[in-house]
């Protein structure tokens, strides 16, 4: 069976919003709101419950405290696992949320139990999994742990990895096993700073050229040139020219080097139409979600027909896949809230 897990913290997100509020507030300015709520949260916890959403089965491995138990249930509720999610004595963590009228959003973080001791994983753990998705909300240590077991699990796992927070330079240059990782997802922003951590340029830089049936318009060609260069440079590094590097770009879309899919392949995928953006809370979460969940159906597809998950992606495929990931953060933004907005993927496909 493919299954997914899911290891990263779990949060109570507390989300304050000012309609009239243009701006997030600026250093040494106080505002007022209008509204606060709670809801659960976290990236690992948002992406499992999208994974959830798209049809995946997911379990999540994290840490809550005894003050707020009752966010286990409303994960369940979503239908997630949550026998991996371990009750300590450390508070739960917490998401400071600024939330402007037009649905951009600041956020802090209280990491809390996040960073409570946890049971350490091992291959037998792992071994029921096929897929896993990483942030870099849970002890470092902890995710170099899950990525380096990954690969030496009886069944080599799938792995995807988001890296939000950023890790530190050093980090990034010295500690992470990329060679343990197959999908790494990053907006524009965390792609310069990961190829910024690294001092030595690659000695040729493969410049890559856009997978399509037809010519793109000009000026939409202009537009991504920037982006192509970004990807160029991760396809020119050792360290990540065999990764499928996904990267978003907010209403603009999302581009992709994909060398596992076959012959490779970089390709382009613009956002999908959103009429009134109301809350990008969870957006980037809920298409990572998409996109495990997409890749773990096609696996299974792959494995019925040829009784092997190691079969490469085609083109189409890829392209299909990025296409409803959109569509789904489209949807997503078009509601408030994180999990509670994630549409399910009936409503993705159909609507």
């Amino acid at each position: 069976m493919v299954r997914f897990a899911s290891c990263s913290k779990i949060v109570r997100d507390h989300l304050s919003t000012r309609p009239s509020v243009k701006d997030i507030v600026r250093p040494g300015e106080t505002i007022s709101s209008s509204h606060l709520s709670k809801r659960p949260g976290g990236k690992g916890a948002n992406q499992a419950v999208a994974v959830a959403k798209a049809g995946g089965a997911v379990s999540l491995f994290g840490a809550i405290g005894e003050d707020e138990v009752s966010v286990k249930d409303n994960i369940a509720d979503f239908g997630v696992d949550v026998q991996g999610i371990e009750i300590t004595q450390e508070p739960t963590g917490r998401a400071i949320i600024q939330l402007t009228q037009g649905g951009e959003n600041s956020i802090i973080l209280f990491k809390g139990a996040n960073y409570a001791a946890l049971a350490s994983p091992t291959t037998d753990s792992l071994e029921p999994f096929t897929h896993m998705l990483l942030q870099n909300e849970i002890p470092f240590e902890t995710t170099l742990e899950y990525l380096r077991l990954s690969k030496h699990a009886k069944r080599p796992i799938t792995t995807t990895f988001n890296p939000s927070p950023m890790p530190t330079p050093a980090q990034i240059s010295g500690e992470i096993r990329w060679d343990c990782i197959d999908w790494l997802v990053v907006n524009e922003g965390e792609a310069r700073e990961l190829l910024a951590a690294f001092t030595d340029a690659p000695a040729e830089i493969t410049h890559l050229t856009l997978t399509t049936d037809e010519p793109l318009p000009k000026t939409l060609a202009d537009k991504l040139q920037p982006y192509l260069g970004l990807l160029s440079q991760f396809a020119s590094s050792q360290l990540f020219k065999y990764i499928n590097v996904v990267c978003t770009l907010g209403a603009l879309g999302v581009l992709a080097h994909l060398p596992f899919v076959k012959n490779g392949c970089v390709l382009f995928e613009p956002a999908a139409k959103v009429d009134v953006v109301v809350d990008t809370t969870g957006a980037g979460d809920c298409w990572t979600g998409y996109l495990v969940a997409g890749l773990m159906r096609i696996d299974e597809s792959h494995s019925r027909a040829t009784k092997s998950v190691d079969e490469e992606l085609s083109v189409e495929e890829a392209r299909v896949l990025l296409r409803e990931c959109n569509r789904a953060a489209a949807l997503c933004v078009a509601k408030n809230g994180a999990m509670e907005s994630f549409p399910d993927r009936p409503t993705v496909i159909f609507k």
